[in-house]
């Protein structure tokens, strides 16, 4: 059972309103409801989104839903919040639409003790509001963070930095490279899209100047957030320890693993014509070429390497993914 709770403000009471959170909250749960397959990954995700003076969310109504969401022992429960946040010297909180000052919002202390004492195997808790990344950091010691076994979190910004949006409005930059990371830029080779993956993606597209992204989690292996299609199939990638039989090998190639040639070529009674056995070892290996596992030796391309009877070898990632297939952990 894996449980999602999306959460989008823009309606506020009393506070500034806001315009692309509720867009967030429909795009995330656009992108994680179902893999890129069709199947069932959220089911049936609970959306809060408030949007007018006639549907607004609380801090009842916020509060409850947390509990809620953190109350049993799912496989994994998921909270995504876009909206304002605060803070101050007693710590950060989510702000509701009934919210009058900020300090009367969620505070980002009972999310995380809903969180560190939940059943679910995996907690993962997502936010992009502004200072959110004081979020299970400890109220009594500078730089420590509380956080028990099982859960991640992930914010748009540090605890002293604010979240923006997109040019133009209408979404969040955080947000929007979540979904972008979902979508399947933040994928491995064999689809799957973790929160380390996620958190890797956002970071780099930030970069050093704009708001940073904050990561704390004490898990002991990643859970897949999403599935997508995998760039290249499993039983390909699970061939490479047939093609090399260690990940230093060097294989060698010659020009009837190539199945193109110029007519001259073709005439040569020196370059022996295409071996149907080879040419479909030679399309697998270019397969491998595409996802930087395999590279050509001392040539500018695979076509040239086999033509000039040169070879291939394991990309260090080539090497990594060796190990993974050799251990039987693909």
């Amino acid at each position: 059972m894996r449980k999602a709770l999306i959460v989008g403000i823009d309606h506020y009471t009393n506070l500034s309103p806001l315009s692309g959170c509720v867009n967030d909250a429909y795009s995330v749960k656009a992108a994680i409801e179902r893999n890129a397959d069709g199947t069932l990954n959220f089911p049936a995700p609970q959306v809060l989104t408030g949007t007018s003076t006639t549907q607004k969310i609380t801090k009842r109504d916020l509060k409850d839903a947390v509990r809620e969401l953190f109350s049993d022992d799912s496989e994994i429960a998921l909270l995504y919040f876009a909206g304002h946040g605060y803070i101050e010297d007693t710590g950060g909180f989510l702000c509701a639409s009934d919210c009058d000052t900020g300090d009367d919002g969620l505070a980002l202390t009972e999310v995380m003790t809903l969180a560190n004492v939940s059943r679910a195997r995996n907690k993962v808790i997502i936010l992009d509001s502004c200072h959110s990344g004081v979020v299970g950091d400890s109220s009594m010691a500078t730089g420590l963070a509380e956080i028990s076994d099982g859960v991640t979190i992930l914010t748009a910004s540090t605890a002293d930095q604010y979240s923006y949006e997109t040019p133009g409005g209408g979404a969040g930059v955080f947000t929007s490279l979540f979904i972008d990371a979902l979508n399947g830029a933040a994928a491995n080779l064999v689809g799957d899209i973790t929160p380390g993956s996620v958190y890797a993606h956002i970071d780099q597209s930030l970069g050093p100047w704009a708001q940073r992204p904050v990561f704390k989690t004490n898990v002991k292996t990643f859970v897949s957030l999403r599935r997508t299609e995998p760039p290249i199939a499993l039983t390909d990638l699970q061939s490479l320890t047939r093609h090399f039989p260690s990940p230093e090998h060097n294989f060698q190639l010659d020009p009837s693993f190539e199945p193109e040639r110029f007519s001259e070529q073709s005439q040569d009674p020196l370059i022996p014509p295409p071996d149907p056995a080879h040419t479909a070892t030679f399309a697998v290996l270019q397969k491998f070429v595409k996802v930087n596992l395999v590279r050509p030796v001392d040539a500018p391309h695979m076509w040239h390497a086999a033509m000039q009877s040169k070879s291939c070898e394991l990309t260090v990632l080539g090497q990594h993914y060796w190990n993974l297939v050799e251990k039987g952990l693909i």
